[in-house]
């Protein structure tokens, strides 16, 4: 059943209650849940759907932390998965906002999207298709024993600061300051981080079973879209044929997708997602080390450090585009 308002704030204060909060980048407070800052808004959702969702091996999901290119992936990987069931000319991107046709499982499904989210699942056409910010550790265990799959994408952190930054100030009340803001995110105090630990599992995971998890850069995929657009139709199971190929049909999808076209869609100029956020602040500049703008020296020099720290030994580095 769909709450209120009034029924949505007194059953996120009755969750929340014992656990450590603090202020974070969003809007509203963030609990310490499952050893990651949670948004009290996603928590009943997030218990939902660790209790309830039952994965199929079909099953497709995009998993992200915030602001690393969430709104692209799950347009290509839409747009590649349905490639047999939509024509580009009238194709659902051209009228629909990204996580309006890939829905969130914690924020949508399994929160305030329907009035019976088991029933919903059971009703939706194969392959079903998500999204996700919640980390690994945190998944149902129906996800992590199928055979489903996760496209994961991560973004240089700089970057991801600075779209967080700018985007969370567009939706919250109080206009926050960038050098709180960078506090925050320092101390890994942004929504599903610390945003280090979120890379690490899905990236360690994508080490451990490549055949589970695809794990991303945007900066790489803006790079080479075409050779990732066809690295995601493989790791999904629907290679691109070699008459699609030629008739251009991956030209076509990284065109719909592209972040030029996308943002001049009228639904996404003008029209809000669930009545809710302007569409328009899912598209701001799409660059690469637009953080140069905003760091200082000495921001600089405390998140690399950072990186270095966190990231020792993993494997995974970033590179420094300025």
């Amino acid at each position: 059943m769909a709450l209120t308002g009034v029924q949505h704030a007194n059953e996120e204060e009755n969750l929340t209650f014992n656990l450590h909060r603090e202020r974070g980048l969003s809007y509203s407070y963030l609990y310490l849940f499952q050893e990651f800052w949670c948004p009290g808004a996603a928590i009943q959702g997030l218990i939902n759907f660790q209790k309830h969702f039952q994965a199929k091996d079909s099953d497709v999901i995009v998993a992200s932390f915030p602001k690393t290119g969430t709104t692209w992936l799950i347009a290509l990987s839409f747009a590649i998965v349905n490639r047999q069931h939509f024509s580009i000319e009238n194709h659902p991107l051209l009228t629909s906002n990204p996580h309006k046709l890939v829905r969130s499982l914690e924020f949508k499904i399994f929160c305030d999207d329907v009035h019976d989210p088991i029933l919903h699942l059971s009703k939706m056409t194969e392959p079903r298709h998500f999204s996700t910010h919640t980390p690994l550790t945190s998944l149902p265990m129906s996800i992590i024993e199928s055979s489903c799959r996760i496209i994961y994408i991560c973004r240089n952190p700089f970057d991801t600061f600075v779209s967080a930054w700018t985007y969370f100030n567009k939706i919250r009340p109080r206009f926050l300051a960038l050098e709180e803001a960078f506090e925050m995110y320092c101390n890994g105090i942004s929504s599903f981080g610390p945003w280090w630990s979120h890379m690490l599992g899905y990236w360690k995971e994508s080490i451990a079973r490549p055949n589970k998890v695809l794990f991303l850069k945007y900066e790489d995929l803006k790079e080479d879209v075409n050779f990732h657009v066809k690295s995601i139709a493989e790791f999904l199971g629907c290679p691109f044929t070699k008459e699609e190929e030629s008739d251009g049909m991956i030209e076509s999808i990284m065109k719909l997708c592209s972040f030029e076209k996308m943002k001049a869609l009228e639904v996404n100029m003008y029209e809000k997602l669930d009545t809710v956020i302007d569409n328009k602040f899912f598209f701001r500049k799409a660059e690469i080390g637009d953080w140069v703008n905003y760091f200082s020296p000495s921001m600089i020099q405390k998140l690399s450090k950072i990186i270095e720290e966190k990231l020792s030994g993993s494997g995974l580095s970033f590179k420094m585009h300025s």
